[in-house]
């Protein structure tokens, strides 16, 4: 078989690639917009069409979903593959999403249920995964300063990509009902309500006082409140929350994180600047005592690319409780969560104090995600669900 893959940067590519390779199938790849990030659609197009012209591909693969793909694969009748690493994915609401070429996967469940009424049989669930072999290759060679730290986060805070903080003059009523909101969403683990607390005034309000308000061309299954709450208002209760907590931990533990986001108010945290995915990423994973995922909040059931390599380096991993969690790990054994502030505190206390206890949690975890949750299982699910005897 053969695959046409258009790349535009996602550090799962090359992961995906590799399991491409390795169930047999020949891969062909379209990288443009991994340096252009401002190529057009037209010029998207334009490259898929000529190349699927050229070449004898039996389907075209691509991180997350891209409507134009989606409708050339559907002109040329050709299947189109995509699957999931990000939440949301506000394009999967336009309506190239109804194509009959479609075989999408959602990493999300609730994600999935949203979007599956849309083109029924063509959506998918599928989890998230990770690589093993590279992973502990990279740690292997130890090209990184590989110092015990005691308790580690890698990710972004968000304040640097917040379009929420572009409001502009909102009232009292409006600025307060959305801090009290947003304010109980931060105590909550496991349910994402926003969206059912936005009323029609809301979110004309909020409209009226956002410059250049978010309106994707061609989404009729997107609509107002579902923009504010899963574009607008989640990047903003997870960079709250993850300051909070930033703040909260490096009062009480030696804390270091690795991000370009600005860290200058939160006194006593080590920031170490961003590290390189493939290289260095795997060495803070592995030799960190506790490894820290807190989700962010457009992810609302599903567990995020973190928790997988994190495993998957064979670092312990406390996270905010998910629900999709316990249906591939068992807490306590593969994995820790946290429901609360307060409970995490108490946890980083107590696995910082039993270091021992998290390293054998560590291990069970490495031997789950090994067993059964590596890039190739996933592959290999993609195609034996779209190349069934029913979907052939």
């Amino acid at each position: 078989m053969k695959v046409l893959f258009y790349h535009y940067g996602s550090i799962c590519e090359p992961f995906i690639r590799s399991a491409f390779l390795e169930s047999g199938i020949d891969v062909t790849d379209i990288e443009d917009e991994v340096t252009n990030k401002s190529i057009l659609q037209s010029d998207c197009v334009k490259r898929v069409s000529q190349a699927l012209m050229n070449g004898n591909f039996d389907f075209v693969f691509t991180i997350n979903f891209f409507p134009t793909i989606s409708d050339t694969c559907n002109i040329f009748k050709i299947p189109y593959i995509g699957w999931t690493v990000d939440a949301p994915v506000m394009e999967l609401y336009s309506q190239s999403i109804t194509n009959s070429c479609n075989y999408i996967f959602l990493f999300d469940q609730l994600q999935y249920q949203d979007i599956a009424p849309l083109n029924p049989g063509h959506i998918f669930y599928l989890p998230l995964a990770t690589d093993v072999a590279f992973m502990q290759s990279a740690i292997a060679k130890d090209v990184f300063d590989s110092r015990l730290r005691a308790l580690s986060f890698v990710g972004s805070l968000y304040m640097e990509k917040c379009p929420y903080d572009k409001l502009q003059s909102p009232s009292d009523s409006l600025r307060g009902y959305l801090d009290g909101i947003m304010e109980a969403q931060l105590k909550v683990y496991g349910y994402y309500f926003i969206e059912d607390l936005l009323t029609d005034d809301i979110v004309a309000d909020f409209k009226r006082c956002m410059p250049d308000y978010l309106a994707l061309k061609d989404s009729p299954f997107l609509t107002d409140s579902a923009i504010i709450s899963k574009y607008y208002i989640g990047n903003k209760i997870s960079s709250l929350e993850r300051v909070s907590l930033m703040k909260q931990l490096s009062k009480r533990f030696p804390m270091t994180i690795y991000t370009n986001s600005d860290t200058s108010g939160i006194p006593g945290i080590d920031n170490r600047g961003g590290v390189m995915t493939r290289t260095e990423m795997p060495l803070v994973f592995h030799y960190s005592t506790i490894n820290l995922n807190m989700t962010s909040k457009g992810i609302r059931s599903g567990i995020p690319l973190r928790i997988w390599d994190i495993l998957g380096c064979g670092g312990f991993v406390i996270s905010n409780y998910q629900p999709e969690i316990p249906e591939y790990f068992s807490i306590g054994e593969d994995i820790e969560v946290y429901e609360s502030a307060d409970d995490l505190l108490y946890k980083c206390s107590y696995y910082l104090d039993h270091p021992e206890r998290a390293r054998e949690i560590a291990v069970n975890g490495l031997e789950n995600v090994k067993n059964k949750h590596t890039y190739l299982h996933r592959v290999l699910t993609m195609l034996e669900t779209v190349f069934s005897p029913k979907n052939a």
